[in-house]
């Protein structure tokens, strides 16, 4: 069994004002961080969904060892580039057991975490959602099995996997993530960072 990771990355912070890909973090992107941290959890593939501002993140990240994904359809919502990352995902790993959906935009994000999730997942036979809990909600990262992908297929516009969580909350298995409300998404939150 195996888990493959899509870190969602296509849109255009506009709330922010540039690109939160790229905001430094304790020396690294937050997308290349992302992108690690996926990688040394054991994910694989790793796959990063690109839309907005695709250009200018290719030309500044070095993406080893994820593939790049571009979502041509990235402005019709989150719910795009969900789909777009899962049908590169069963093409290059048509027999993951479940996908590893995650932003780029929670630094507090670690390796032990995304390795917690995915062992729950193993442990439970690729059966159950394994989803991370913070501030009284589930939520992102989660690993969904390929028995939910008809459902994450369904979603449209900006209605992202937390729609699809609060839908199936008897089969999630949720694990708490410290800090993990912590995200970017204003200028103000830039304070974060530092």
């Amino acid at each position: 069994m195996s888990v493959g990771a899509i870190v969602l990355a296509a849109g255009a912070s506009r709330r922010l004002g540039e690109p939160k890909q790229l905001l430094q973090f304790h020396g690294e992107t937050l997308l290349a961080r992302a992108i690690r941290t996926a990688a040394e959890a054991g994910a694989m593939p790793v796959l990063a969904v690109l839309g907005a501002h695709a250009e200018r993140i290719r030309q500044s990240i070095d993406f080893a060892p994820a593939t790049q994904v571009i979502n041509r359809a990235w402005e019709q919502g989150i719910a795009s580039s969900i789909q777009a990352g899962l049908r590169t995902m069963e093409e290059l790993a048509p027999l993951a057991s479940g996908a590893l959906l995650m932003t780029c935009d929670q630094p507090h994000l670690t390796v032990l975490h995304l390795q917690t999730l995915i062992r729950f997942f193993l442990d439970h036979d690729g059966a159950r959602i394994i989803a991370s809990s913070y501030a009284g909600i589930v939520g992102t990262p989660a690993v969904f099995p390929a028995s939910t992908y008809p459902g994450l297929y369904a979603l449209n516009g900006d209605k992202g996997a937390r729609s699809l969580l609060a839908e199936c909350t008897p089969s999630i298995i949720p694990v708490p993530f410290e800090r993990g409300e912590i995200d970017i998404d204003l200028p103000a939150d830039r304070v974060l960072l530092e």
